[in-house]
């Protein structure tokens, strides 16, 4: 019985130019937005950028792929029709349920939706994201966003803790 071989891709195969980031600091934290509205975009990436992290907004959900391959962001904020097209599936949102537990927990998800109220757990496990925000109260963005990743990390310090002790990330 021979083991089966893992088969490395060649140096020119893998396009390094899609990193969303050069070098980043390690304990810097950073952020993808995807919402095509200009206004919107530009309001959260903001107040994000307040918050001292540093943001990537991709245009299209391959854009947000190719990110996620290269990088796992501290805060992923998603617009529930980004880029969904004909069949309006949002693939960046289908791409992240398929994640295992251990890379899916490193990512705080924020939906934004027409439809769902702010702050709506139920609907928000439902579409396996952390925090949904209504369109209509984008203006407040930064303290809710503030309030609920403030929650977050002490529901999920001693989790991280445990990871990084043993190496899965």
């Amino acid at each position: 019985m021979t083991a089966k071989r893992t088969v490395i891709p060649a140096a020119q195969e893998l396009d390094y130019k899609e990193r969303p980031f050069g070098y980043v600091d390690p304990d810097s934290e950073t952020a993808m937005v995807c919402e095509q509205d200009p206004v919107i975009r530009d309001k959260i990436c903001s107040e994000l950028k307040k918050i001292g992290m540093e943001v990537v907004p991709p245009s299209t959900f391959q854009e947000a792929l190719k990110y996620m391959r290269f990088h796992i962001f501290d805060v992923i904020f998603i617009n529930d029709e980004f880029d969904t097209g004909i069949w309006e599936v949002n693939n960046v949102l289908r791409f992240l349920e398929g994640l295992s537990m251990i890379v899916r927990r490193q990512s705080f998800v924020v939906l934004i939706s027409n439809v769902f109220t702010t702050g709506d757990n139920l609907h928000a496990y439902n579409k396996s994201v952390n925090l949904i925000i209504n369109k209509s109260e984008l203006d407040e963005t930064g303290l809710i966003l503030k309030r609920a990743l403030a929650e977050y990390k002490d529901f999920y310090h001693v989790f991280k803790d445990n990871i990084r002790k043993y190496g899965k990330i």
